[in-house]
């Protein structure tokens, strides 16, 4: 479907212009259907963006916000993608926005993500806007080279919802929604900075496998344009 970049200054400019388009795209979704979704991801990256996010005036009791994937780990851990968000982006005004989570307190992670495809079902298709990062080994949500399910996950035909991810450089086993929940998304986003990133992002951009560079599942495949947002 092709790929729009849009570049800035640096990294305090990127948030700011990419919290307005979220904020705007959000707005739109309320007016037409009376509520939005908003599927994030973690990192370091996205901070200084959930920061500018949460204090826009959007009608945020009528957002949901979710997650791409997640470690399984309860919230309280510092490595849960959960309590990043909580932290960053569900204060000020966005305190009022509706979280639903994929970890659950489950025996294991196969059962957290059926219990997690369950709760997220109700969020319906397309999502309003998924924000995507990418790793320097080009891996997106918990697209992992090597990973135990990634020909499932990349898989169109895998239905929407979370599945379980492990691979080697992911550490705790992954839950994460699969390629053809986040690839049709009203409005979808890559969010990258630096130019270590701008150079892996080249990478998959030139031919080459998709299980080698899953973000080239993205790239080549999503049906909506992915609008990436990058600042060096």
């Amino acid at each position: 479907m092709g790929e729009v970049l849009h570049q800035f200054d640096n990294g305090a400019a990127l948030a700011e212009g990419l919290a307005d388009a979220v904020a705007e795209a959000l707005s739109t979704a309320i007016a037409a259907r009376g509520k939005a979704t908003l599927v994030v991801s973690g990192g370091s990256t996205p901070k200084a963006f959930f920061q500018a996010l949460s204090s826009k005036p959007i009608d945020w009791p009528n957002v949901v916000v979710t997650l791409v994937d997640e470690r399984f780990v309860p919230p309280e851990s510092d490595r849960s993608n959960h309590k990043l968000v909580s932290d960053n982006l569900l204060k000020a005004a966005a305190a009022g926005a509706q979280f639903l989570p994929l970890y659950h307190a489950a025996d294991d992670a196969e059962r957290a993500a059926e219990l997690a495809t369950e709760a997220t079902a109700s969020l319906g298709a397309p999502f309003d806007v998924v924000i995507l990062g990418m790793g320097t080994d080009g891996h997106t949500a918990s697209f992992f080279p090597g990973g135990s399910r990634l020909a499932e996950a990349l898989d169109a035909n895998t239905p929407r919802g979370v599945i379980t991810m492990e691979a080697d450089g992911a550490g705790e086993p992954r839950l994460t929604f699969t390629f053809s929940s986040l690839q049709d998304a009203r409005l979808l986003v890559l969010h990258i900075e630096g130019n270590g990133k701008k150079d892996v992002l080249a990478k998959a951009e030139a031919p080459g496998d998709e299980a080698e560079m899953p973000i080239r599942a993205m790239l080549r495949r999503a049906s909506s344009p992915l609008q990436i947002y990058w600042a060096p």
